[in-house]
């Protein structure tokens, strides 16, 4: 069954960023290779669309209400 795992290629060897479930010593596999897609973040697209005064506003509002939570209250 095939398998994805993810690998960095360092001084000429594939080295696997996670252990491999089994696996035995030297057992030979064949691999497949493909340069991972650089994914966009979900929201990446929402970055930058509110002005700097709002954003400001925004902050003073929640710096203001966090100082009201108790965290004895959790």
């Amino acid at each position: 069954m095939p398998k994805i795992v993810e690998a960095i290629y360092e001084n000429g060897v594939l080295r696997p960023v996670r252990p491999i479930k089994g696996l035995k010593k030297h057992q030979r596999v064949s691999i497949i290779m493909e340069k991972p897609s650089k994914k966009k973040h979900p929201l990446a697209g929402l970055c930058g669309i509110l002005p700097d005064k709002d954003a400001d506003e925004m902050l003073k509002i929640i710096n203001k209400e966090f100082e009201k939570v108790d965290i004895n209250e959790w």
